[in-house]
């Protein structure tokens, strides 16, 4: 009499196309879960692993900015005999700054929503008004330097100013820099579409300008704000 056959485990068989055994049932039943390549049960998109990659590279940013934070905040009174913070900003001028800004970010939102719909006209009108917008607070920023230069309150005269130039321009830097990156997204747009890769650019330059904007409300309420009442 031959021995019984013992039952075959179809499930702990390997599966050509799960060569891992994510989707394989354990001993007890259980199920290991469906690797499907996105989201839960397997790797996460390219998309996701850019974006979290960028806000990584965003909190490091924004590390940096909260050292210059800091710097200004022990040097503000330090002015040397020089004009303060209240003698000196224009609150007229600075409020246009930020609706400048602002209303650049709202703009930006838009272009991205434009973009999720494969709207290319709207996407680079958007992007227009943005760096529109961007440009115009970049202007007033530089206006803003050169007559505090003429006025003999430049960066040396203190280490009030040298920390007011020093965080205010970084600020400034970081949004040419972003004008740069928003002109050579829309020519790609133009010249290539909404490939996977153009819209992950874009999805960074996104979150990009939207950390500028945050980074400027902190700008405007340190330094501006508190500098008048000082």
């Amino acid at each position: 009499m031959t021995a019984a056959a013992k039952p075959t485990d179809h499930s702990a068989r390997a599966d050509p196309d799960d060569p891992y055994a994510l989707g394989r049932r354990d001993r007890n039943g259980g199920d290991h879960g469906d690797a499907t390549g996105r989201g839960e049960g397997g790797p996460a998109s390219k998309r996701i692993i850019v974006g979290y990659g960028f806000w990584i590279y965003l909190l490091s940013d924004i590390v940096m900015f909260s050292a210059f934070f800091a710097a200004y905040a022990v040097l503000a009174r330090e002015t040397a005999g020089g004009p303060t913070g209240a003698e000196i900003f224009g609150r007229g001028r600075v409020a246009i700054e930020t609706v400048c800004l602002l209303l650049s970010s709202y703009a930006c939102g838009l272009a991205s929503i434009a973009a999720a719909r494969k709207e290319m006209a709207g996407t680079l009108r958007w992007l227009a008004v943005t760096g529109v917008l961007g440009l115009l607070f970049l202007g007033i920023e530089i206006q803003e330097f050169a007559s505090l230069i003429a006025e003999g309150a430049g960066p040396q005269r203190s280490a009030f100013l040298t920390s007011f130039f020093a965080l205010v321009g970084l600020h400034g830097l970081h949004v040419a820099v972003g004008l740069l990156w928003l002109a050579t997204m829309m020519a790609q747009i133009v010249v290539k579409g909404f490939r996977p890769n153009i819209e992950r650019r874009l999805l960074c330059f996104t979150l990009f300008w939207h950390a500028l904007d945050i980074i400027w409300v902190g700008v405007f309420s340190i330094v501006y704000l508190l500098g008048n009442l000082g």
